[in-house]
C-alpha cells in the first residue's frame, strides 16, 4: 500500500478515536446533572445520550468547516503528519486529564494540538490567526457567558417558585431534567462530534481524495458512530467531577443549568463555532450556584479545573511538536 493511503488510514482511525475519547471524556457534560440528582440512572442517562449524541453529530457540518479551514492559513500548509500529530497529541493530553479526572477542553487539546505541529512543520506563517482569534474567542466567552446566564436563569426559577415547597419542586423539575439532559446531549453532539469531521475531511482535502472542503456523508456517519459509542461507555470519574464537587445540585439547578448549556452550546453551533461543551458545563453550574449564594460554588475545585484549561492548548501544542519530529524521523 502506498506511504500515503496508510497514513491516510491513519489520520481517519486516530480522528475516529479522537471521537470515542471525546464522547466517554464528555459524556459527563451531558448527564452529570441528572445522574448527581437522581433524576435518571446512571445506565438510563448514558444510553439516551449516545442515541442523542449521534443524532446532534449528524445535524449540520458548520463547526466542521471552521476547524478545517479558520486555524491555518490555507490546506497546502497541512500535510498528513501535521494532522496525525495533532490527533495523536489530543488524544494523549485527553486520556491523561481523564486519567486524572479533571473535566478539560477536547476542543482546546485538538486547537493546540493543530497549532503545534503547524507551527513546527510551517513556521508562523501557516497560522490563520484571525480565524484562531476567533476560535479562542469563542472557547474563552461561552464559559463565562454560561455562567452570567446561569445564574440569571437560576435566579428566575427561584423567584418564580419561591412560594412553593422543595420538595415539590423537586419532584416537579427531576422529570423536566431528563428533557433538559436529552437537550445537552443532543447539543453536545452537534457540536463536538464536528471537530473530527473537519480533520477527516482536511485530510482527504490534502491528500487529494476530494476536491473542496465538504464534509462527505460518511464522514458524518463514522464520527457520529465514534461519539455515540465513546458515549455509551461513559466516563464515571469526570461525572463525579462535575456532578457534585463543583457544587451541590438539586434538580431545579440540574435542571436549569442544562438548560442554559444546552442553548449556548447549540447557538454556537447555529454560527459555526466550536465551543467547549466542559468549559460551558461547568460555567453554568458555577452560575447556578452562585445564584443560591456566592459561596456554595466550590471555588477550589474550579480553580483546579481552569489551570486545566489554561494549560491545555499550549501543553498540546508542546507534545505534537515533539510528536511532529519523532513522525518525521520514521516516514522520511
Amino acid at each position: 500500500m502506498h506511504e500515503l493511503q496508510v497514513i491516510i488510514i491513519l489520520i481517519i482511525g486516530l480522528a475516529l478515536i479522537f471521537d470515542f475519547i471525546n464522547g466517554f471524556h464528555d459524556t459527563a457534560n451531558a448527564i452529570a446533572t441528572s445522574v448527581s440528582t437522581r433524576a435518571m440512572t446512571p445506565r438510563t442517562a448514558i444510553i439516551m445520550a449516545a442515541v442523542l449524541n449521534f443524532c446532534g453529530a449528524m445535524y449540520s457540518t458548520g463547526v466542521a468547516h471552521t476547524i478545517g479551514s479558520d486555524i491555518v492559513r490555507s490546506a497546502d500548509h497541512v500535510d498528513e503528519l501535521v494532522l496525525t500529530a495533532a490527533l495523536a497529541g489530543s488524544i494523549i493530553w485527553n486520556l491523561f486529564t481523564w486519567y486524572l479526572a479533571l473535566p478539560s477542553s477536547s476542543s482546546h487539546s485538538l486547537v493546540g494540538g493543530i497549532m503545534g505541529a503547524v507551527l513546527v512543520s510551517k513556521g508562523v506563517g501557516g497560522l490563520n490567526y484571525m480565524g484562531i482569534l476567533k476560535i479562542v474567542l469563542s472557547l474563552i466567552l461561552s464559559p463565562i457567558i454560561g455562567m452570567v446566564t446561569g445564574c440569571i436563569i437560576m435566579t428566575i426559577l427561584y423567584y418564580i417558585f419561591r412560594k412553593t415547597a422543595p420538595s415539590t419542586i423537586n419532584h416537579k423539575f427531576k422529570k423536566m431534567q431528563i428533557v433538559s439532559a436529552a437537550m445537552m446531549a443532543f447539543s453536545h453532539g452537534s457540536n463536538d462530534a464536528q471537530k473530527s469531521m473537519g480533520i477527516i475531511t482536511l485530510a482527504l482535502l490534502s491528500g487529494g481524495y476530494i476536491a473542496v472542503f465538504d464534509v462527505p456523508t460518511y464522514v458524518k456517519i463514522l464520527a457520529a458512530l465514534s461519539m455515540g459509542l465513546g458515549t455509551a461507555f461513559g466516563g464515571w470519574k469526570i461525572i463525579k467531577t462535575v456532578g457534585t464537587k463543583i457544587f451541590k445540585l438539586e434538580p431545579i439547578s440540574g435542571f436549569a443549568s442544562d438548560l442554559n448549556s444546552s442553548l449556548i452550546i447549540f447557538s454556537a453551533t447555529l454560527m459555526a463555532l466550536p465551543v467547549s461543551t466542559t468549559h460551558v458545563v461547568s460555567g453554568s453550574i458555577m452560575g447556578v450556584g452562585s445564584a443560591k449564594r456566592v459561596n456554595a460554588v466550590r471555588w477550589g475545585v474550579a480553580q483546579q479545573m481552569a489551570i486545566a484549561w489554561i494549560m491545555t492548548i499550549p501543553a498540546t501544542a508542546l507534545l505534537t511538536s515533539f510528536i511532529y519530529h519523532g513522525l518525521k524521523l520514521i516516514f522520511h
